[in-house]
């Protein structure tokens, strides 16, 4: 019998799975007594632990009860779903997380049904069990409604239950258990989950996630299937396409606490980072040198929205950051789809790339990224990547789901609305309402920060990929212009003062501005040229009284998601190490007046 158990920790956005994972780390005694922690230890990523959010899946290994737990540690934003589906091939079980509160989310449904589709064996873990709303079982009636909805067998819906709280560090088999601490439901992983099956035969293991290291390249990260893995034993590499390569392993490592661990050889069940492999790709697969047999390729769910990355051409390129070419940016793109297989990129023209993910959050991780290294680029607006299926132009649908007060539903519906949203469903409880839509792609860009207006900040937002439908009807992407500078050079307080009933300034006083530039929202339709440099003429006049006093409505400073779904067709997101602009492709009015007449 294996002593192996693989768990994939699985939830919406927010769920707890990361504190979980803490818990266990704690209790399962991997630290030492005296050693210093911090709060979700695998978001060990600075964005990760600015955001609050996992971006990349992570594997740590315990020993409890004499058994070896490989613990995988999921993303919950629907951008990295990607990766979600791809390391549920390494589990045996999962950790399927529900806010006691929420309740399932998009994100949930999406996850548990690769986990059913796997036929992987499911415990239910509703969380945060503590809150002032929280509704145990009308949450866990939810969960099993899902359960049948998604084709559950009837062992996967009477799956073991637990109710707690990641935070405070205990989990019970009902929500007045006790609180102690988490082990009922390290016992459950380590008594009821059936260990891996033990095939015997030639080895067989198969790359379901990338690792890149500046020293060594690309490491493979899979699961053994059949057999023990030999480092020391000639192994045959076959891609998706049938191409056979015969190799070395170089090092060989298990998964040991938050590290790993160099070994000789792998068994079968078990989790392994492979370094030497010269194909070393999503779905290789390794096998016997001898008796090569290739496993069946794995479908990579295809990039929905699309960029164009160029090289900063505005008046204040250079100043901020180091790395400005076209060639240092193909550079840092080409060295980041070694990493990230869910990201494709495409030289346009030698000055432009298209660069291809599954959301702006995707995308805007990596722009963030290439910032803090001393990168200046140019970004494009977003563009939702569109399919020829039987002759007809299809476009990528999102399942949206949206929570707010009662009074705001309606708000709500009139917004989702006229992006092409259809409601599916709608649930009024405690105050709260529930609803649940259709909608475009192309409507969930921007649509975040209208709702959160729209209803004084009490949205809360989710939304997953559904499918691909025919092309919606068309839909404004924002109804205001934009106020543009006419001329380059610093701002001043006066001429913001003087044009504040124009619209919304995006910049402050002695601000660095150039022609061409975006400078506020117009409060209409169509753009405006303004000049926001122009100072008070001073004369010899000294009365008090004459001076009016000068009060500026601080700027509405956006983030760099907000900007990338804010900007126009017509339009650029100029990203510095310091700053983030928006500006027109076009600079000068006389080439945009040109351009619009073609």
């Amino acid at each position: 019998m294996s002593l192996t158990r693989n768990v994939a920790i699985i939830a919406h956005v927010d769920h707890g799975k990361t504190t979980l994972v803490d818990e266990i780390l704690k209790q399962a005694s991997v630290f030492r007594e005296n050693e210093e922690t911090v709060d979700c230890v695998l978001d060990s990523n600075d964005q990760e632990r600015e955001r609050g959010i996992t971006i990349l899946s992570k594997i740590i290994s315990v020993n409890y009860g004499g058994c070896k737990m490989n613990i995988i540690d999921t993303p919950g934003h629907a951008d990295f779903g990607g990766q979600v589906e791809r390391v549920l091939k390494k589990a045996d079980c999962v950790l399927l997380l529900v806010d006691a509160s929420e309740g399932p989310m998009p994100q949930t449904r999406f996850v548990l049904n690769k986990a059913i589709q796997l036929n992987l064996q499911p415990i239910v873990v509703i969380n945060k069990v503590d809150k002032n709303d929280a509704r145990c079982d009308e949450v866990l009636d939810e969960v099993h409604d899902l359960f049948f909805e998604l084709g559950a067998t009837e062992e996967q819906v009477f799956c073991p239950v637990f109710y707690g709280s990641g935070r405070d560090g205990w989990f019970a088999e009902s929500p007045d258990g006790s609180q102690e601490n988490i082990i009922p439901l390290l016992d459950c992983i380590v008594n009821d989950i059936k260990p891996p099956a033990q095939v015997e035969g030639p080895v067989q293991l198969q790359i379901t996630t990338i690792d890149y290291s500046s020293y060594v390249g690309r490491i493979g990260i899979g699961r053994v299937y059949r057999g023990t893995l030999n480092k020391n034993k000639p192994v045959m590499t076959i891609t998706a396409d049938g191409k056979e390569e015969r190799t070395q392993i170089k090092q060989l490592f298990v998964f040991d606490g938050l590290g790993r661990r160099e070994v000789e050889e792998v068994e079968c069940g078990d989790i392994c980072a492979i370094v030497g492999l010269s194909n070393c790709d999503i779905g290789v697969t390794i096998c016997d040198a001898e008796e090569p047999e290739a496993l069946p390729p794995l479908d990579l769910d295809k990039p929905t929205l699309s960029m164009l990355f160029r090289v900063n051409d505005s008046p204040l390129f250079g100043q901020e950051g180091e790395l400005v070419t076209s060639r240092q940016v193909a550079d840092r793109l080409t060295k980041e789809i070694e990493k990230d297989v869910a990201l494709e990129v495409e030289d346009v023209n030698g000055e432009a790339f298209r660069v291809s993910g599954r959301g702006i959050l995707h995308l805007s991780i990596l722009i963030e990224s290439m910032r803090r290294e001393g990168y200046e680029l140019s970004v494009s607006q977003p563009q939702v990547i569109t399919r020829e299926i039987d002759g007809v132009k299809h476009e990528p649908i999102e399942n949206l789901s949206v929570e707010v007060p009662e009074e705001s539903a309606g708000k709500v519906i009139e917004i989702v609305g006229a992006r092409r949203g259809e409601m599916k469903t709608m649930e009024t409880r405690s105050g709260r309402t529930m609803l649940n839509f259709s909608i475009p792609t192309r409507g969930i860009i921007g649509l975040r920060s209208r709702l959160l207006t729209a209803t004084q900040g009490e949205a809360i937002i989710g939304h997953s990929f559904e499918a691909y439908e025919p092309m919606k009807g068309e839909f404004p992407h924002r109804r205001n212009g934009v106020l543009i500078s006419m001329t380059q050079g610093q701002s001043t307080a006066f001429a913001i003062d003087a044009l504040q009933q124009r619209g919304t300034f995006f910049v402050d006083p002695n601000v660095e501005v150039y022609e061409g530039m975006v400078v506020g929202e117009n409060s209409r339709e169509g753009d405006m040229m303004v000049n926001v440099l122009k100072a008070k003429q001073l004369t010899n006049v000294r009365s008090s009284g004459t001076d009016k006093a000068i009060k500026v409505t601080p700027a509405s400073v956006k983030s760099l998601e907000e900007y990338l779904e804010y900007v126009g067709a017509d339009e650029l997101v100029e990203c510095t190490p310091k700053t983030i602009r928006l500006r027109k492709k076009l600079l000068r009015e006389v080439e945009r007046k040109r351009g619009s007449k073609i």
